[in-house]
Order: structure tokens, then C-alpha cells, then sequence
């Protein structure tokens, strides 16, 4: 029988940290061998990230933009583990450093890891293709918990981003991420975001088709977060045995090219 892939968690304490250590315990392909979050937090198990990293294959993150970016750094320079990237609301500057240091390492990194909303993905960017931009508005609403720090949600944009792959344009070109005052007539082409936070609403995604007479709406509701610890497990699976480069959750699913 195989060994069990070691695995270090880093933001060990927050939401998904947790969360990501339930789900490990339950899966005997894994062995959770460390648990980190920041360089003063002590107590829980929690080990120094120099330790973590030198016991881990892979190490599950879902921290800050900040925090991830320098992870990956530090990763590069040892030139190991692998990391599986769940942060989101990077900078330019951040998404510089993390594909810097995929040349050293393999990196999956996802504004979501459900296989719902990867698969939600592709049928945006077929619709985007298919629907004109002269004759079909897109919209894409998304809603979260009152504790998320970033907006649009790092899910929101990976579906723009599928949408202006189908319209065949950059999103930074043709997105709208707020409206306010007199705004004038909607622009052809434009791909708009509209956000809501409040209560515990774990993820609510949905992208509208909107033309005269009709509208189309692709849509997901999460459950809860195990759907993403399952998610973060087979990117974790994957990345393990591949050369360094930067990946996506379509790499890990078999979808295409990241």
C-alpha cells in the first residue's frame, strides 16, 4: 500500500483551516503532518512554518493574498512542496511572485475549489461564445458571508474571466465591478458584477445571459466548506506528482489547459 501524501495546512486556525483538517483526518490517502498560521500564533498543534515545510509533500493554503504570495517565495527557495493556493484578492505584484516561484515548484492555484462551480466554468464560457456580445448582456451576482475581506469573490471573477474567454477579450477590458449615480446607457460587451455580504452564506454564484425578451441564469449554491476541502484534497492529490508550473482546477479535473 502506498504511503499516505504528507500534508502541512497553513492558516491552521481559520475557517477553512479547520476545515481542511476534518477533512484530511478522514481521508487515509493523507497524513496531516503540520499545522501553521501566523509566525505569533501558538497553541492547537500548531508548529512553525520552517518545520511545516520540511515535513510536508503539499501544503494546503487558504490565507491572505499577502501571506500565500509569500509562502510561495519561501517554497521556491527550498524548492519544495508543492502548494495548493485557495486565497484570493490578489495584486498584480502577489500573482507576479507566485508565477515566479512556479518555475521552481508546482502550484495549483483556484479562485474555487468545488467541482460545481469548475464545471459551472465551462458552461459560462460556452454560453459567453455562442450568446453575441451585440445581442445578450452578461451579469454576475455573488453573495457571502460578512466576514469575507474581498469583492468580487475570487469565484466571481474566475467566471468573468471564463465568460471574456468565450467573448474572446481580456476581462480587465470589459468588466464593470460597480455601478453608482448616473451611469448612462448599459455599454455592448460589458461583463458586470454585482455583490451581496451578510449572515453565513457559505457561496452563491450565478451568471445571467440577458438579451430582449429572455434571460438565461448558470447558477451555484454551496453547502457548506467540506465541498471545497474535498476540492483542495484532489488538487492536493494531483499536484504531487507534477513538474513545476502554475495549474488550475481544470489541470486537476481534466478539463484543458490552465
Amino acid at each position: 500500500m502506498p504511503q499516505p501524501l504528507r500534508i502541512a495546512i497553513a492558516g491552521a486556525l481559520g475557517r477553512m483551516g479547520r476545515q481542511m483538517a476534518q477533512t484530511i483526518a478522514a481521508e487515509p490517502r493523507l497524513e496531516l503532518v503540520a499545522r501553521f498560521h501566523r509566525p505569533d500564533s501558538t497553541g492547537e498543534g500548531l508548529v512553525e512554518p520552517d518545520e511545516a515545510l520540511a515535513l510536508a509533500d503539499v501544503v494546503i493554503d487558504f490565507t491572505t493574498p499577502l501571506a500565500s504570495a509569500e509562502l510561495a517565495r519561501t517554497c521556491a527557495a527550498r524548492g519544495r512542496p508543492a502548494l495548493v493556493i485557495g486565497s484570493t484578492g490578489f495584486d498584480a505584484s502577489e500573482l507576479a511572485a507566485i508565477a515566479e516561484a512556479a518555475k521552481k515548484i508546482a502550484i495549483v492555484r483556484s479562485g474555487s475549489y468545488s467541482l460545481g462551480l469548475n464545471m459551472l466554468t465551462g458552461l459560462v464560457e460556452q454560453a459567453a461564445r455562442a450568446l453575441g456580445r451585440d445581442d445578450c448582456d452578461i451579469e454576475i451576482l455573488e453573495a457571502h458571508h460578512r466576514f469575507k475581506v474581498d469583492a468580487p469573490s475570487g469565484t466571481a471573477l474566475m467566471l468573468g474571466e471564463a465568460a471574456a474567454r468565450g467573448r474572446g477579450v481580456a476581462l480587465s477590458e470589459i468588466a464593470k465591478r460597480a455601478r453608482d449615480g448616473v451611469t448612462g446607457p448599459r455599454p455592448a460587451g460589458e461583463i458586470g458584477f454585482a455583490v451581496l455580504r451578510g449572515g453565513s452564506i457559505v457561496g452563491e454564484h450565478g451568471v445571467s445571459f440577458l438579451s430582449e425578451g429572455e434571460t438565461l441564469t448558470l447558477s451555484h449554491s454551496a453547502g457548506d466548506r467540506s465541498m471545497f476541502a474535498r476540492g483542495a484534497i484532489a488538487a492536493a492529490l494531483w499536484v504531487a506528482g507534477q513538474s513545476p508550473g502554475e495549474y488550475d482546477m481544470r489541470d486537476v479535473l481534466g478539463f484543458g489547459a490552465g
